[in-house]
């Protein structure tokens, strides 16, 4: 679905990512471990193109993407949830999940299968996202990047200040897509993620990062026995 091949980034004279490579399947959940400030959100930021790679290639189903800004991307079958939510508060919960179907005829309806995924949205459906719990506003977060249907899901840190059973709700949500999709074939999720367990619990493979290189890979069940929790605190 998804291949990075050695993408570099830099910010000003900083090289930012080096040479990553990753691949990201359909069915699958590919997690991205590392602490803090080696590279993760501009990784994603990368995928998506709101920053432009200095060199390398990304493809999407064979198709090289690596220039196309970052509406084509969302049309070509991305979905982004960036760190921080970044919902629109002033905005009811409606009409930010109409804003994931910006690109579609004004006609399109809501998929309902968004509001089986997270029954809390259907409820509040009037409501301003602003007025909405932390771990709300994160739901539908998702929900409006999943509106227009897309085959590949970019998670930017999900579970970052967010209360315990929500981050269960959304570990189901996520784990449905790979193994269901939306009805139209089996996502893939990239999933950026400090909280581990939450990671290996989720991760069919994983990445680890450190000062912008890709240094560990491997399947998510041998996360354990290959050290990446310990990777992660070096």
């Amino acid at each position: 679905m998804l291949t990075v091949d050695q993408i570099n980034q830099y910010y000003g004279g900083s090289h930012i990512l080096r040479n990553v490579s990753l691949q990201a399947n359909a069915g699958e959940v590919t997690v991205v471990l590392g602490r803090n400030g080696v590279g993760k959100t501009t990784l994603l930021k990368s995928l998506m193109g709101v920053v432009p790679v200095k060199g390398g290639r990304i493809t999407l189903d064979g198709q090289d993407i690596t220039t196309m800004p970052p509406y084509e991307r969302v049309r070509r079958g991305i979905g982004y949830v960036p760190q921080g939510r970044e919902i629109f508060s002033r905005l009811t919960v409606e009409d930010n999940l109409r804003m994931g179907l910006a690109y579609r005829s004004g006609s399109t309806p809501i998929p309902p299968l968004l509001f089986e995924l997270f029954p809390v949205l259907k409820a509040m459906l009037h409501r301003r996202g602003g007025d909405l719990s932390g771990g709300q506003q994160q739901q539908l977060a998702i929900a409006r990047a999943l509106a227009a249907g897309p085959r590949l899901l970019v998670l930017d840190e999900p579970t970052e200040g967010i209360q315990p059973s929500i981050i269960k709700d959304i570990g189901r949500v996520i784990r449905r897509l790979a193994d269901e999709g939306l009805g139209q074939g089996r996502l893939a999720v990239v999933l950026v993620e400090q909280y581990y367990d939450f990671a290996a619990e989720l991760a069919d493979r994983y990445v680890v990062m450190e000062r912008g290189e890709v240094v560990q890979q491997g399947l998510g069940r041998d996360m354990a026995a290959e050290g990446a929790r310990e990777r992660m605190s070096i």
